[in-house]
């Protein structure tokens, strides 16, 4: 707790100029390097908060654990994989979480070449960006979502989760210019917010089924018949793959 408020008491001054701890000179050389100090301060902050909400998080409870009584919904979201696949793995991350890129860039190609592509699994992405710490995460949400719109919702997912250091709105209209998009049309989605309701829709159900910190995920059985998924495990963190790989396997399994 006392690091949790020191951590808040530096992020507060950086929020109001003039305070100590603000540049002061008036050299512009001298301006620029005092601001480029204080961005990496900030940066540096910001991980120290995503490392202590991801220390509480996992001081709640192991990372894999059994789950009951407990829906979430599936209809609408982008997804991967069979709707027949046995199984249905919904992800709940955010864009400028470094845990999240950590599975996104290492461990999520493994899951999806063995067992999606492989027609035994289903994916599922879902936002869960937190704004308190990590202010591009909505926008880039959004970015994704418009991406979509022009039938490249995973090519932007990958981009931006392979750029995490380049999430600013300037910089999301230079990933979709370089992935081919329509930047008239990308821009109007942008600045139009056209999917903010269903991702503040993720948000709340990412809260109502217990998430407390990204990435989460919850592992279950496939039911073509409804939208909703009736999870078994959840698993929490970036995990290793041979966690999910177990996980997998055990339901995989149950299934025979």
């Amino acid at each position: 707790m006392r690091v949790l408020l020191v951590v808040l008491l530096n992020l507060l001054v950086l929020a109001f100029p003039g305070q100590p701890g603000f540049p002061q000179s008036d050299d512009p050389k001298a301006l620029r390097k005092e601001i480029e100090a204080l961005k990496e301060e900030q940066r540096a902050i910001r991980k120290e908060m995503q490392d202590l909400v991801n220390s509480l998080r996992e001081r709640g409870g192991p990372p894999i654990r059994d789950v009951r009584d407990l829906t979430i919904g599936v209809g609408g979201s982008p997804s991967q994989g069979s709707d027949t696949a046995v199984l249905t793995l919904v992800e709940f991350s955010d864009y400028q979480c470094p845990f999240c890129g950590q599975h996104a860039r290492a461990i999520s190609p493994q899951i999806r070449r063995d067992y999606i592509d492989t027609g035994k699994l289903k994916h599922v992405f879902r936002n869960f960006p937190l704004e308190a710490i990590h202010p591009n995460a909505f926008k880039a949400a959004e970015a994704a979502h418009c991406a979509g719109a022009q039938g490249k919702y995973w090519e932007m997912h990958d981009r931006l989760f392979a750029n995490q250091g380049a999430l600013a709105p300037a910089q999301l209209l230079v990933h979709g210019q370089e992935l081919g998009l329509d930047p008239r049309a990308f821009r109007q989605c942008l600045d139009g917010e056209q999917y903010a309701a269903e991702i503040r829709k993720d948000l709340e159900d990412g809260q109502k089924a217990g998430i407390r910190g990204t990435p989460t995920f919850f592992l279950g059985l496939t039911d073509a018949k409804t939208s909703q998924l009736r999870p078994a495990k959840m698993i929490v963190g970036a995990q290793p793959y041979t966690s999910f790989k177990e996980a997998i396997e055990t339901l995989l399994a149950s299934r025979k």
